[in-house]
């Protein structure tokens, strides 16, 4: 790439939802609607966590440290585009670009490893019950859920910093609501070999290993279930899980949808309606 086609980028444009201008004020109470709610209900379950000594199990720490990463993951890219809907701009500062690549995928890769965790123990729970609270005693509760933090904290800054070291070419132009980080690799000018590889891995990482976790866990669960003689037995130890495999099938199916939909269509539209209601569809029910 020749230098005169290369430049300090100082800030981006986000096409955001621009094309459906008549819509403009319906998305924002919609998206702003949706978001409050988001953000209250995680605050409740949090607050609720926290003030009730009933609710003090493992359990339940791991859904408030999944409603503290929600709160976090939409708060990191939804703000900014009602912001940018009202002020009928669609600027973002390269500093900003870089702090929401950084969050999004910290609180992202934080969703995920907690959904995992919180799959063995609902696991332990169901397959090991009466070894339970020796398993799940509260060293290696708070041991899961700080390493979950320290390797999304790893990861997303290795990231951020790879994104400083690459140069953008004239065309400032990223087809979302916010720093996506991949269409932000797309209009980069520099060689970009490594931040994809380690994108790939990131994917293996956060995305096919807890996966494969939740999977496992939930076929010893099932097989489990369908020993126990009694009806309401069953019943009980399936409504004991029902809400996380609720989530688990919201999370892990929306972000299935948001990507083959981007895939199959060529509409950039309909692929930041799916990407923006996956953002903020996150509010997790207490278990």
């Amino acid at each position: 790439m020749k230098p005169e086609n290369q430049t300090n980028i100082l800030e981006f444009l986000l096409l955001g939802f621009s094309q459906y201008p008549e819509h403009q004020p319906m998305i924002f109470g919609l998206f702003l609607l949706m978001f409050v709610v988001t953000v209250l209900g995680n605050l409740l379950i949090i607050l609720a966590v926290s003030i009730d000594s009933h609710l003090h199990t493992p359990m339940y720490f791991f859904l408030s440290n999944l409603s503290f990463s929600d709160i976090g993951f939409i708060s990191t890219t939804v703000p900014k585009m009602l912001v940018n809907i009202q002020t009928q701009s669609k600027s973002i500062t390269y500093a900003e670009c870089i702090t929401q690549i950084y969050f999004f995928m910290l609180f992202g890769g934080m969703d995920t490893l907690l959904l995992t965790v919180m799959a063995y123990d609902r696991f332990v729970a169901i397959c090991h019950p009466l070894h339970y609270s020796v398993i799940m005693n509260p060293q290696l509760s708070g041991l899961l859920v700080l390493v979950s933090w320290f390797i999304s904290f790893s990861y997303s800054l290795i990231q951020s910093l790879l994104m400083l070291r690459l140069s953008f070419c004239t065309n400032q132009i990223i087809k979302h609501f916010y720093c996506e980080y991949a269409k932000a690799l797309t209009i980069a000018c520099s060689d970009t070999l490594i931040n994809h590889i380690l994108l790939y891995v990131m994917i293996f990482v956060l995305g096919f290993i807890p996966f494969s976790g939740i999977l496992y866990s939930y076929s010893k669960i099932v097989f489990s279930i369908l020993k126990i003689p009694s009806t309401d037995g069953k019943y009980k130890a399936f409504s004991t899980c029902g809400s996380h495999l609720s989530v688990v099938s919201l999370f892990y199916g929306t972000v299935l949808g948001v990507y083959l939909s981007s895939d199959v269509t060529s509409s950039s539209g309909k692929d930041m309606v799916a990407s923006v209601m996956y953002t903020v569809v996150l509010f997790r029910s207490p278990e």
